[in-house]
């Protein structure tokens, strides 16, 4: 088990470099899988969103489909990633893309009913919280300092071109063959799996038998941790808000191109609109991770937390698709500015044995949040026009992401966070290899949460 203890607090010099972030063997094999498995996950998603909406012409039912995929984290999210806490992170991710592979070769049988399929697509998602738990827990053991930030801002990148690459295809894919595109996200999942079996260096796990306590406990340690410290939880409020508004585009955009295209192809108009929020994100996040070093990208997050829902407004006007697109892509590239810096202070804020509960409780909240905003908006739409249900609603998100700026905590509550963080890492002989308290008793406060209270930001 390594001992050192990497120094993940944030630097007034420049940033990182991607040479230097990719320099790093198990990095170039966690993204290369990433953005092979995403690929034909939102393959598989604009297929059958697509074929639900032109079997069912319902914008409500297609928003249904669309957001399926978002159910296993409102369902058992932070339990199962707890659960990837007491596993080497190698191994859970592995053992989840053999399950996806698995699943998705059932659901390309021919002939299935629909009803089935979205069942097993279901039952595959579920291992997505495991999987995303022990990849976010992993990233600050291969990288550190501004090199995570400028990591998870290219994994949150190369997520996003997946998306358009996956959106693209799907979109094309589904008139031809639905059961297509599920087995090319199959065979994703195997070259995902073997990337991280030969790529990633295995390590022991974080929680051994005799740190843990019972998995209900220890998943609400998790959070315990997220939404008892002041910084943690102000994160979470703003990356949580921003969720709910820049997702509302894609979920919408069959119907939106079919109700309100203008005269141009429906289909192109769709493709357009659900490409333009993750064309924004890859622009936003590569330019801001690399053009601003560390102490800039933080004064720019609440910022550019505002700009996100605010970009969206103009929606109320009936514009174009490419307006509509236009404006999707301003949002995304707003998201994408705050995102990575908010993502690397939780991590410098958050003691190391509570990395994959406490990510899972973030991802749960990020994927419940997305699904409810799609489904919300979805059937708002069947009585509505879209581009005021758009409007409305992100006129709504201005006014909370404000009142979330304005509750940022102070500048001396969050290094005093970070400084808990890390020397409860140095108590736990930490680092990459920590060791959670997981067996303090029912009630205790999380790590370091007795001595000082966590701000995370």
């Amino acid at each position: 088990m390594e001992a050192t203890v990497p120094d993940e607090r944030p630097s007034a010099e420049g940033p990182a470099t991607f040479r230097e972030v990719f320099a790093q063997r198990e990095f170039r094999a966690v993204f290369a899988a990433g953005a092979l498995s995403w690929v034909g996950d939102y393959l598989a998603k604009a297929a059958v969103t697509l074929l639900v909406y032109q079997q069912t012409e319902s914008v409500a039912l297609s928003a249904a489909a669309f957001a399926v995929s978002f159910l296993p984290w409102l369902l058992g999210g932070p339990l199962l990633a707890a659960l990837a806490e007491r596993y080497p992170y190698r191994r859970v991710m592995v053992a989840c893309d053999v399950i996806r592979m698995a699943l998705m070769l059932l659901i390309a049988i021919p002939n299935l009913p629909v009803q089935a399929v979205l069942v097993l697509i279901f039952a595959a998602t579920l291992a997505n919280p495991p999987s995303q738990a022990a990849k976010s827990a992993l990233m600050p053991q291969i990288l550190a300092g501004d090199r995570l930030v400028v990591g998870l801002s290219l994994n949150s990148s190369v997520g996003q071109a997946a998306q358009v690459v996956g959106y693209l295809l799907g979109t094309a894919v589904a008139a031809i063959d639905p059961a297509l595109a599920l087995l090319i996200n199959a065979a994703t999942f195997a070259v995902s799996a073997l990337l991280v079996r030969f790529g990633v260096r295995d390590r022991t796990a974080v929680m051994t038998s005799a740190h843990r306590s019972h998995l209900l406990r220890e998943t609400t340690q998790g959070f315990q941790i997220v939404f008892r410290t002041p910084v943690l939880r102000a994160i979470a409020v703003l990356v949580f808000s921003a969720m709910l508004f820049s997702i509302v585009p894609e979920g919408l955009a069959a119907g939106w191109a079919n109700q309100d295209g203008g005269g141009m192809d429906e289909g192109l108009a769709q493709a357009l609109i659900m490409v333009a929020n993750p064309v924004g994100f890859i622009l936003g996040g590569l330019l801001v991770s690399r053009l601003f070093g560390p102490s800039r990208r933080l004064a720019l997050m609440r910022p550019l937390a505002v700009l996100a829902p605010l970009a969206l407004v103009p929606a109320l006007f009936r514009p174009a698709p490419p307006v509509v697109a236009l404006l999707a892509a301003l949002c995304g590239f707003a998201v994408a500015g705050m995102l990575p810096m908010a993502n690397g202070l939780f991590v410098q804020a958050l003691p190391a044995g509570f990395r994959a509960r406490a990510f899972g409780v973030m991802a749960t909240g990020v994927q419940v949040i997305q699904g409810v905003a799609v489904l919300a908006t979805g059937l708002l739409a069947d009585r509505f026009s879209i581009p005021l249900v758009v409007g409305v609603w992100s006129s709504a998100g201005v006014l909370l992401m404000v009142v979330a700026a304005l509750r940022w905590p102070s500048k001396q509550t969050v290094d005093s966070t970070i400084a808990a963080a890390l020397a409860a890492n140095a108590e736990q002989g930490s680092g990459p290899g920590a060791r959670p308290s997981g067996g303090t008793p029912a009630g205790d406060p999380p790590v370091g949460e007795g001595r000082r209270r966590h701000a995370l930001s």
